[in-house]
């Protein structure tokens, strides 16, 4: 029987963040035997070249001054800015504390392009806005007995990908997709080779190190394919709230493989960003669907 278009972008969705929160265990995992900037040189050298192949074969590939043109610079530059801090992030947290503060990017997203690029956001949407932020608070917990320097880490993260993903947004339709992704994964793998420098400079992975950072590599690209086609799929209002289950993956992932239990603000924070992160899809899609019905002289009810 043929899934739905929803069912399967959703269904996509969902093994897109199994293996992003893979990827991020078998990270966290081995900067217990190399430092990160490591991890990312080797990983991005497998991911390069698969990229490459990929890009190769689907005659995507381009110039390389197309790096210089600004959306694609501003895009290159968050990719870069939100690896560096998301991975010395999970380095020193709990995988569940990261992935939770990381939910409220689609909400910094809806923020920036409010802001920036002046979209119509109604009063609704606002609020769950500043919701999700109070439940970002609460699992940082700024001044108070749990706090931990490294939840900034993960906020700045958010932030970068958050100019990376505002940036996508004007890359123009004639560059290619999988070019963009070649041209970003070629840089952070250079400024991986860069950061591992001061960080320790580089120890020879064993065998096992190995195998384990050619499968992040290839879990990465998992994740992005499985993001691409899940998209095109069905309905972003109906697909994109699946997101939200890297968090339950995070927290699987942190028990089994790390022995990290949530405690309770870590776990109230979280339901209060994946709950106002839902709600504002839920009026997106109302707004969509009034738009797409209204006639042009009706005038906007404040979503």
């Amino acid at each position: 029987m043929a899934l739905s278009p929803n069912l399967r972008g959703s269904l996509l969705m969902a093994v897109a963040m199994a293996g992003f929160s893979l990827n991020d265990a078998t990270t966290k995992f081995l900067t217990a035997q190399m430092n990160f900037g490591q991890v990312m040189l080797v990983r991005g050298l497998v991911a390069g070249v698969l990229v490459f192949a990929l890009a190769y074969h689907q005659r995507a590939l381009r110039p390389v001054t197309i790096l210089f043109k600004l959306p694609v610079a501003l895009r290159v530059f968050g990719e870069i800015g939100g690896t560096v801090t998301f991975l010395a992030s999970i380095t020193y947290l709990p995988l569940a504390n990261t992935s939770a503060i990381f939910q409220s990017l689609p909400l910094a997203i809806t923020l920036g392009a409010a802001l920036i690029f002046r979209e119509p956001v109604g009063w609704r949407r606002w609020l769950a806005i500043a919701v999700g932020f109070i439940g970002v608070l609460i699992v940082v917990r700024p001044g108070v007995a749990g706090f931990n320097q490294f939840s900034l880490l993960a906020l700045i993260s958010v932030a970068f990908c958050t100019v990376r993903d505002l940036a996508t947004s004007r890359i123009p339709k004639e560059i290619p997709s999988l070019f963009v992704t070649l041209l970003t994964t070629c840089v952070v793998t250079i400024v991986g080779g860069i950061v591992m420098v001061p960080l320790g400079g580089w120890t020879p992975p064993s065998g096992s190190a190995s195998v384990l950072l050619a499968l992040a590599a290839v879990l990465v690209l998992i994740g992005y394919q499985c993001v691409i086609m899940a998209l095109r799929s069905g309905d972003i209002s109906a697909v994109a709230p699946f997101r939200y289950s890297q968090l339950l993956w995070a927290m699987l992932l942190g028990y089994l493989v790390f022995g990290d239990v949530p405690d309770a603000p870590m776990i109230l924070g979280a339901s209060v960003i994946v709950l106002s992160g839902l709600y504002a899809f839920h009026r997106e899609r109302i707004r969509n669907r009034m738009q797409a019905t209204s006639a042009p002289s009706m005038p906007p009810d404040g979503l």
